[in-house]
């Protein structure tokens, strides 16, 4: 009788600690509605960019892709960018899609611009690169070096 009681006992606790943790998981959930101002970047090609996607600076976290969209005139994707409160993005910034790594996972980078004055919530970045296709990469040299044989 006496160990029946000690197991409920622990059991209660693992349980208890169990929901403790995954209350305190989701109750810091930086991914949810966080504070922060969002700003727009038009790309050429958005490959690898899904809401969620890190925004870096200097290769710092600073906010997330929330969406994106195909501006049907342009053709261009249109990026929608939540930066932390924090973080003044100055007039003239550029941002481009890098990759993480040779297995995949891309982010988008800031390079902060030179003016005094910021680029207000929902302002455009209009300087930006996207992301770079390392396949077509990797054939261009590998047939460039061919041809020069």
């Amino acid at each position: 009788m006496n160990r029946s009681i000690v197991e409920t006992i622990i059991g209660g606790l693992v349980l208890l600690v169990a929901v403790s943790f995954g209350f305190y998981a989701f109750s810091n959930n930086s991914t949810g509605s966080a504070g922060g101002y969002e700003v727009v970047a038009e790309f050429d090609n958005a490959s690898g960019l899904v809401s969620g996607t890190d925004v870096k600076i200097a290769g710092v976290k600073v906010g997330t892709v929330l969406s994106q969209e195909l501006d049907k005139d342009t053709y261009f994707a249109v990026v929608t960018l939540r930066i932390n409160e924090e973080i003044k993005l100055p007039k003239g910034t550029s941002a481009r899609i890098l990759t993480e790594s040779l297995l995949g996972g891309s982010f988008v980078s800031l390079e902060p611009g030179g003016d005094d004055a910021y680029i207000e919530a929902g302002g455009l970045i209009d300087d930006t690169q996207g992301a770079v296709n390392l396949m077509d990469l990797l054939g261009r040299f590998v047939f460039s070096s061919a041809d020069s044989e």
